[in-house]
């Protein structure tokens, strides 16, 4: 605890809670796309996985713990750095910067406040069941909840599925500036490296993307049904 608040102190410091934290978040969303891309081999598979996630609640909630504990540094990290960085830039310098600045940086806040809005209602609606209480009641013939029906019957509405690829479209064009700026953050980037890592990052986001939007667009061409 004392060594977050001494981190928390200083600018660099709170780089390197908002990149690491940043590091654990990447990790858990290539982790979230591999288990969701079992749809794609049936009910059998995504079934018998979200039982096996289930069956172990500890390690279950253990996970969404420090997940949450991730978030909330992230964000807090990024708050304070966004009110320190307001307070040092003098309006010359925010003009050069705004120019230079990619569309993902400009973008970070507003991103963010849809990206919050949406794993809200993506929590509520697959998680907690209340968008569509349903859903509880879907269970396979094994007597296994039924993610498989539940999913390809949330992405049946159009709108679930617009919302769920506009954010994933944002998550990645967060990440992607996000993880080239944690090697800077990190004192990991140079002139020499810079080309790499920035493709590396966009080229992260985009396979990202591309994973994740195939689950909803594959339940609306009826690929997946």
């Amino acid at each position: 605890m004392n060594l977050l608040v001494a981190l928390f102190k200083s600018s660099l410091g709170k780089k390197y809670v908002m990149a690491l934290s940043g590091a654990v978040l990447v990790l858990f969303v290539i982790a979230h796309l591999l288990g969701n891309l079992q749809m794609f081999l049936g009910p059998e598979a995504i079934n018998k996985y979200a039982a096996f996630l289930k069956a172990s609640p500890e390690v279950l909630w253990g996970a969404r713990s420090g997940l949450l504990l991730m978030v909330g540094l992230h964000l807090f990290s990024a708050a304070l750095l966004l009110r320190e960085n307001s307070d040092a830039r003098q309006a010359e310098y925010e003009k050069k910067d705004l120019v230079a600045a990619s569309f993902a940086s400009r973008t970070m806040i507003a991103s963010g406040i849809i990206l919050f809005s949406f794993v809200v209602f993506h929590l509520l609606h697959y998680t907690a069941l209340q968008i569509d209480p349903s859903f509880a009641e879907m269970h396979d013939a094994q007597g296994r909840h039924d993610v498989y029906r539940m999913v390809v019957s949330g992405f049946s509405h159009w709108w679930v599925s617009g919302f769920y690829i506009l954010s994933m479209g944002l998550l990645c064009l967060h990440l992607s500036h996000g993880a080239s700026a944690m090697f800077q953050s990190l004192g990991l980037k140079n002139e020499r490296n810079r080309c790499f890592i920035d493709g590396a990052a966009k080229t992260l986001g985009l396979v990202l993307f591309i994973g994740y939007s195939s689950i909803p667009l594959a339940v609306l061409l009826k690929v997946v049904k």
